[in-house]
């Protein structure tokens, strides 16, 4: 999960996105330093905390990785703000190294194929319609909850009836400097494990 601080084109603010909140009508409740943002009906969208730097001990800008320590302070926070959220976030790495263990065809769509993918402590079934995807190959999979360098947030679907549960990414798609420009997934060397993060 990433939190942003940008201080010098928002000032010193650490933004807490949980959910994209453009459809909805908002309400702000302030606590001290923290602004609690929902939607009318009382949806969690997320949080913003001022004075960000006096409040919090972190030195990166821009998108921030939030950590075990980080999350800790920012509950230090809230408690001492006398606002009682549970704050239950998943830290776990959102873009992690997958090994397909198998590839077979999607059966409404012939350009399309769905696979087993093991990212080591689970094994998900992914829909990809790249032209390189088989069986037997390391790749970086963006898990539900990821958000891609494009903003895109990846989200449980279906595709053409079939559930997908992830995506198998391109370096394109990754953001990769130097990136392919035909189609097709980021296939990886055997330097690299199984369920570890794919850090780029």
């Amino acid at each position: 999960m990433d939190v942003f601080y940008n201080p010098d084109g928002i000032g010193d603010v650490l933004l807490i996105p949980i959910k994209d909140g453009d459809r909805y009508e908002i309400t702000h409740e302030k606590f001290g330093d923290i602004t609690k943002i929902t939607t009318n009906d009382g949806e969690l969208l997320g949080y913003n905390i001022f004075q960000a730097s006096k409040n919090l001990n972190f030195e990166e800008k821009g998108k921030i990785k939030l950590t075990e320590s980080l999350l800790e302070e920012i509950k230090g926070l809230f408690e001492a703000n006398n606002l009682n959220d549970p704050l239950d976030f998943d830290l776990s790495p959102k873009f992690v190294v997958g090994y397909v263990s198998s590839k077979g065809p999607h059966e409404n769509a012939d350009k399309l194929s769905v696979c087993t993918v093991d990212v080591g402590n689970e094994s998900l079934q992914i829909v990809c319609g790249a032209p390189n995807i088989d069986a037997d190959q390391k790749v970086v999979v963006a898990k539900v909850g990821a958000t891609m360098p494009s903003g895109m947030k990846i989200k449980a679907s279906e595709l053409r009836g079939v559930p997908s549960n992830g995506m198998i990414c391109s370096q394109k798609e990754l953001g990769l400097p130097n990136a392919p420009k035909e189609k097709g997934i980021y296939v990886l060397d055997d330097s690299f494990t199984v369920g570890e993060e794919f850090v780029f």
